[in-house]
């Protein structure tokens, strides 16, 4: 493109067309800054002839890649280890057990004297091979080895070229970063000191990435589809987490817009923060409890930071997972333990091991399954593995001496499953007493209702629990029909589906009716535009990611329970979850109205804006 100045004819690049892309909104707020596109990187070498003198050069070449490659993972896993906590700097310990396989250096060494070609060129295609075999594997431990490989392959490739290494640990201040998917490494690299947000073109709202990154307090969209394609490094972009939005090279007059929402919107964060020590307590009196989820032992700093009363879901999965072997019931007592004892007096509700759908252990050997979330998975796995479900019963009740402790079963389908977790409890019980070990003889036994078999019998269900805690990622997913990590069918996926509406309603009056309370650990418990809804219709607790607890808190300080009532039994009424949603929306922007950015008329008024 040319333009005259000056009565010269000068050179200026061609303007970037701004583009809008929607996706599926994962952690809250806003990031303006540049791209960096993960997964653009070339490593790809050139195939060169050598001769048999140039072997050994070879060779020793190799290995000095292979250690500056081990130095580098080593260096990595102690930052994040120092920054993130031990479990997340386990992560890497994967990539060490790739580095230090005798059988794939046997290999390229042996290739390199057959062939004589160039190091690089002989690893690439060695390091190809293996990947397609393993992507062929029935195993899926082994397939899941592929992305281990992959990593460390294009790092050891590097090393070899002399490419720079791609470090998330060294990227500008306020990057953001564009992904077809982030792996648990990406995630875990993912300090928010250094980036603003992510996105990515795949996942759901309750996949691990979101959850992570809710963690890690960094705004996210997801299930983007085609962010890879659209976005290239160095591209200004904007980050709507709130909307589920990406804009990408926006004008100038768009980028003012949204740095006014960015401050209005950390001014909020920042204003609600100061209410983490006051009640949690409508204007009228109605008391619920505000908790934290947790993964890690590491997350209770970010329950109390943001004035959570308590922990109302401890997912004791994550402990199982990034690692070779299955942790000792010492290991799983300490780590209890000492996410107790820091909560101590307030309640942390421990969930046993909820393996399955998403969430595969390779170590375990569980086998492929047609449906994994409909089939051997958390408490039937637990009832099938006694072995395992014993082992960490005996470190959850050992916990419970030190602390506020309860222990909640997952996706319970009905009474007959629910006793026979008892039963188990019950045995470990025994064993204890015989052994002379301590544990609380009347610590709280729950059941997370997420299945609508136990939503519809929860009447019978309250009479043998004390306490029902909602699980609504599958409750939502089981009763729709529609699979919660799959972009392609997320507009399915309707928290305020009049169905799901219903069954939750269901759930609290039976728990109310055996004197029983009732909380809610899903994704929903933290969808603002749903908290009205929610209260009035009698909850008691909601247990979120931290980050939402003092936007919940702040909701409920403003209105009364007697207006909720009303407003519950009129979102009761409608037919449509478009039609729950907007009223809900519209009813936030009344009661509570620097609530509702993400709902506000703003959203009319960047579409308008789009059209520039």
């Amino acid at each position: 493109m040319m333009k005259r100045e000056s009565g010269k004819r000068k050179s200026v690049a061609p303007k970037k067309m701004q583009l809008q892309l929607k996706g599926i909104p994962a952690a809250a707020g806003f990031a303006i800054g540049k791209a960096y596109v993960i997964g653009t990187e070339d490593v790809s070498p050139v195939k060169k002839v050598i001769t048999e003198k140039d072997i050994p050069g070879e060779i020793e070449k190799f290995r000095e890649a292979l250690k500056k490659t081990r130095n580098e993972i080593l260096a990595i896993e102690k930052k994040i280890s120092r920054e993130m906590g031990i479990e997340h700097g386990r992560i890497f310990s994967a990539h060490l057990l790739v580095l230090e396989d005798s059988v794939l250096v046997q290999e390229v060494i042996a290739q390199l004297k057959k062939k004589k070609n160039n190091i690089e060129m002989v690893f690439y295609e060695v390091l190809d091979r293996y990947v397609s075999v393993l992507s062929e594997a029935r195993d899926e431990y082994l397939r899941d080895r592929i992305s281990d490989i992959t990593d460390v392959g294009k790092r050891i490739l590097r090393n070899l070229i002399g490419a720079e290494t791609r470090d998330l640990g060294e990227l500008a201040k306020g990057t953001i970063i564009i992904s077809y998917d982030l792996s648990p490494s990406d995630t875990a690299m993912m300090h928010k000191g250094n980036i603003a947000g992510f996105a990515t073109d795949i996942g759901g709202r309750t996949s691990h990435t979101a959850i992570m990154a809710k963690s890690l307090e960094i705004p996210a969209v997801v299930g983007l589809e085609t962010v890879t394609d659209k976005v290239k490094t160095g591209d200004i972009v904007i980050l709507d987490g709130l909307r589920g939005v990406v804009i990408v090279n926006p004008t100038k007059r768009f980028i003012d817009k949204y740095e006014v929402e960015k401050e209005k919107y950390e001014t909020m964060e920042r204003d609600l923060i100061e209410l983490k020590s006051l009640p949690s307590e409508t204007s009228d009196g109605r008391k619920v409890k505000i908790a934290g989820n947790i993964e890690l032992p590491d997350d209770v700093s970010s329950v109390i930071s943001h004035g959570a009363e308590g922990i109302g879901l401890y997912r004791t999965e994550y402990f199982y997972m990034n690692r070779m072997d299955i942790p000792t019931e010492e290991e799983q007592f300490r780590a209890y333990k000492s996410v107790v004892m820091r909560m101590k007096p307030s309640y942390v509700i421990v969930r046993t091991l909820d393996l399955g759908g998403d969430k595969f252990l390779s170590q375990l050997d569980v086998p492929k399954e047609m449906n994994p979330f409909l089939g051997w998975r958390a408490i039937r796995f637990c009832l099938a593995r006694p072995d395992i479900f014993k082992s960490q019963l005996r470190a959850i009740l050992r916990a419970s001496v030190f602390g506020n402790l309860k222990l909640m079963y997952p996706m319970i389908s009905g009474v007959m499953e629910l006793r026979q977790a008892n039963e188990v409890l019950e045995e470990v019980k025994r064993e204890l007493r015989k052994e002379g070990v301590k544990f609380n003889e009347n610590m709280p036994v729950g059941a997370m209702i997420e299945v609508p078999s136990a939503a519809i019998t929860s009447d019978a269900l309250a009479k043998e629990v004390d306490f029902f805690s909602i699980g609504t990622n599958d409750l939502i997913q089981y009763s729709l029909a529609v699979d919660r990590v799959n972009e392609k069918i997320a507009y399915l996926y309707e928290p305020s589906h009049p169905a799901v509406l219903s069954l939750i309603k269901t759930i609290i009056d039976n728990g109310h009716k055996e004197n029983i309370e009732v909380g809610m650990c899903g994704e929903m418990a933290g969808d603002i535009s749903l908290t009205m809804v929610l209260l009035g219709m009698g909850l008691d607790e909601f247990s979120t990611s931290p980050i939402a607890v003092p936007e919940i808190k702040k909701i409920v300080r403003s209105v009364s329970y007697k207006d909720m009532k009303e407003l519950a039994d009129k979102a009761l009424t409608f037919q449509t979850g478009k039609e729950v949603a907007e009223f809900a929306q519209k009813k936030l922007r009344e009661f509570v109205p620097e609530m509702a950015i993400g709902f506000s008329a703003g959203q009319e008024e960047i579409g308008q804006e789009d059209k520039d």
